[in-house]
């Protein structure tokens, strides 16, 4: 493992991480903003235009400035998810969880064993295999960093929550507004008041179990806000 994550220390630490949520690769962004004192830098992998070189090249430059890179996967099939740590991902957001195996299946895709069960390969998210003298220790640090992240987006995440929750290994939560108002019968409707009386229920159900929202751990920016908002203020000011 290159480096220890910063989420993780800042979750230890008691503070929520700050980073930007990219759409679109870009390492030059990556580089940019990592001057600034952010911890991690969030990939929508999900629906975002990234090629596993992409997310290589995203993870080495990130690497490079001290960031962290969390990715949100297109599912948790144990091959999506394994092409992503292989090229240095060091946090995992599972979309979609809407059953005890659906948490099971993210979490043993994310960890190395006995906690999960992680494929191992001589790629850059394992150091390319080199100098490693203890595996067993290697597979602990591995471990000890990587972020797990349960997305909620269905009726399914309703009716099991108590056997979603019982899955150890997740990290925090996260409920997906728009394709959670669809799943529970209102599409287009995220406002809508019988979803966001659902929200509320799991959330009020997740924090008593003792579990974590992903705004308990995480809080970030789109990157289309950052540039945006910046491209205004320079606008503003030039223009007096």
């Amino acid at each position: 493992m290159k480096q220890s994550n910063r989420v993780i220390a800042a979750m230890q630490e008691g503070r929520v991480a700050y980073g930007f949520n990219l759409i679109f690769p870009s390492p030059h962004v990556v580089e940019i903003l990592g001057m600034l004192d952010f911890d991690f830098v969030w990939l929508d992998g999900e629906h975002g235009p990234f090629t596993l070189e992409n997310i290589e090249d995203i993870c080495r430059t990130a690497e490079s400035v001290g960031l962290t890179t969390i990715a949100r996967v297109p599912d948790v099939n144990a091959s999506t998810i394994l092409r992503f740590l292989d090229r240095g991902v060091q946090g995992i957001y599972g979309p979609h969880i809407a059953t005890r195996e659906d948490a099971q299946k993210l979490v043993n895709a994310c960890y190395f064993g006995p906690r999960g069960e992680r494929s191992f390969g001589a790629n850059r998210g394992t150091d390319y295999w080199h100098d490693i003298p203890d595996l067993k220790a290697y597979y602990q640090n591995c471990n000890d960093n990587m972020l797990v992240g349960a997305l909620l987006e269905d009726q399914g995440s309703i009716d099991n929550i108590d056997e979603i929750l019982a899955v150890d290994g997740i990290d925090y939560f996260g409920i997906g507004p728009n394709d959670f108002s669809q799943g529970i019968g209102f599409p287009g409707e995220p406002s809508h008041p019988e979803v966001e009386r659902a929200t509320q229920e799991l959330t009020d159900r997740i924090r008593g179990a003792g579990r974590r929202m992903v705004t308990d751990v995480l809080e970030s920016e789109w990157i289309t806000n950052i540039l945006i908002d910046g491209g205004r203020r320079v606008l503003e000011r030039r223009r007096g």
